[in-house]
């Protein structure tokens, strides 16, 4: 069956991240915060797809006019985003996949109305084009969309990784991809000749207990001194942890450094060590997608306070 009438595409993904470079091999491109998707288009119809095959024009119809932005029968690999005053906002769309109401779906859209950003064409002229080089699946990609409000072309940049880099870290935005201008496109395989290079920030926290999820992962419980000298927690991190590199550097089990707590009847407490994490800002949450990086042994927990991230 054709790609097209068969649906169910799986994107290419990106196998590595890495620290900012420069390569004249490459193109830099700036990285969304939103939701990767599949567009298939035609003539007369637009359908569009997350990676998991779910159809979002439901929760996103102002998008169902796509088709009209394109020249010819295509697929399109992009990101769908929705912009809150002026940068992408993951908040908002992840709460849109949510709405099954079509009042509030309505209200929604008319109030911070979605995009997509096409950043790769798979299908052309009824055939697929995922064999040609990168650079030339570009050009057809200028050939193929007229942008409009709900439509466009990603930009990108020849060689100077590194300037995009601080670019998009200046306006806070997600990131960077680096793609070789050579990659041919496979479908749901991680692709070292993609690497994304995300904006990120670093924070000392003391850690003073953890638990275990249902999942079996370990979650350790962040604090810092507020300005009464109280240890309050403000966060929680479960990537990139381990318990026995906690133990390599003297973890012992205490007890309950907070009184009156509720809520960790299962949590396992140990004498406060700081700890880096690394995360990417959010405006809404202060911290996203925290990573634990290691443990600090030349800083005192009494140094971790509030408002105070050095």
């Amino acid at each position: 069956m054709d790609m097209f009438d068969e649906k169910g595409i799986k994107p290419m993904l990106i196998s590595e991240r890495v620290d900012p470079y420069d390569d004249v091999d490459s193109i830099f491109e700036l990285k969304f915060d939103g939701i990767r998707c599949i567009a298939y288009i035609d003539d007369q119809s637009t359908d569009l797809r997350n990676k998991r095959n779910m159809m979002l024009l439901p929760r996103f119809p102002e998008l169902e006019l796509l088709h009209e932005g394109c020249k010819q029968k295509c697929i399109l690999d992009g990101e769908l985003i929705v912009l809150v005053n002026g940068k992408p906002d993951f908040y908002e769309v992840q709460r849109r996949t949510v709405l099954t109401d079509p009042f509030k779906i309505e209200l929604a859209y008319k109030k911070h109305p979605a995009g997509f950003v096409a950043y790769d064409i798979l299908y052309y002229k009824d055939k697929p084009v995922t064999d040609l080089p990168l650079m030339e699946r570009k050009k057809l990609l200028d050939e193929v969309i007229s942008e409009s409000d709900i439509l466009s072309k990603s930009r990108y940049i020849e060689t100077d990784g590194i300037a995009m880099y601080k670019f998009a870290e200046d306006f806070n935005l997600e990131g960077v991809v680096g793609k070789k201008k050579s990659s041919l496109y496979w479908f749901g395989k991680k692709s070292k000749e993609w690497k994304k290079i995300k904006v990120l920030k670093e924070e000392d926290f003391i850690c003073i207990g953890y638990m275990f999820n249902k999942n079996s992962m370990t979650t350790l419980i962040l604090a810092k001194y507020d300005d009464k000298n109280k240890l309050i927690i403000t966060n929680h991190v479960s990537l990139g942890v381990s318990i026995a590199k906690l133990k390599q550097h003297g973890m012992k089990i205490s007890d309950c450094p907070i009184d009156s707590l509720t809520g960790y009847a299962d949590a396992t407490w140990i004498e406060p060590m700081v700890c880096t994490i690394e995360y990417m800002p959010s405006e809404k949450e202060g911290i996203r997608q925290p990573t634990f990086k290691s443990v600090r042994v030349d800083k005192l927990p009494e140094k971790c306070r509030l408002h105070n991230t050095h």
